[in-house]
């Protein structure tokens, strides 16, 4: 049985992947490590909480492939697939396969407690496991160390953007609703 995108599909998805564009250009750089802070985490998690799987999928293969294709959208602007092969490539994949996790958990339920346990799952769990084995294999540096670099540091604000996708993405799904019955 095949499924046809409607319009609206597509905007959520358009939406998304531009949300997490722009929250790529605020970036935080570590001097003790190759990843950047960034607030597109935030969009991930916004994405799982708010869209069906498909939209989330579309959301983020979108994001990428605007990326992959040479419109600055990954963190800071950079741009091409280097950047999917480089050292953060494996986080870039985490936010395909992460929004999607997200989007099905939440979809189980749309409480608040569900979500945020979601966005820890899908949001930092699995975009930080794909994010460090990549670094870890990328630079050779072993995967203690590119948990050390690429995991910890940015733990503490990624709970924060979790708890912060639960509170928009609460609303979000409110308002949504309410305008799709109006």
């Amino acid at each position: 049985m095949s499924k046809k995108l409607k319009a609206k599909d597509i905007v959520y998805s358009a939406l998304f992947a531009t949300l997490t564009a722009v929250l790529g250009y605020i970036t935080i750089p570590l001097p003790f490590s190759p990843i950047a802070i960034t607030g597109q985490s935030l969009a991930v998690m916004l994405a799982g909480c708010v869209l069906t799987p498909i939209q989330a999928a579309l959301s983020m293969l979108t994001f990428l492939f605007m990326g992959i294709i040479g419109l600055p959208v990954f963190s800071g602007g950079r741009t091409g697939i280097g950047v999917i092969v480089g050292k953060s490539g494996g986080y870039l994949i985490g936010y395909l396969v992460g929004a999607v996790i997200i989007s099905i958990l939440v979809r189980k339920s749309k409480s608040k407690i569900t979500m945020f346990l979601a966005c820890l799952f899908g949001g930092i769990i699995v975009v930080h496991i794909l994010g460090a084995a990549w670094l870890g294999y990328v630079t050779g540096m072993g995967i203690e160390k590119a948990i050390m670099v690429g995991s910890v540091p940015f733990l503490p604000g990624d709970l924060l953007k979790a708890v912060a996708a639960v509170v928009i993405g609460v609303r979000l799904n409110k308002n949504i609703r309410s305008y799709a019955h109006a």
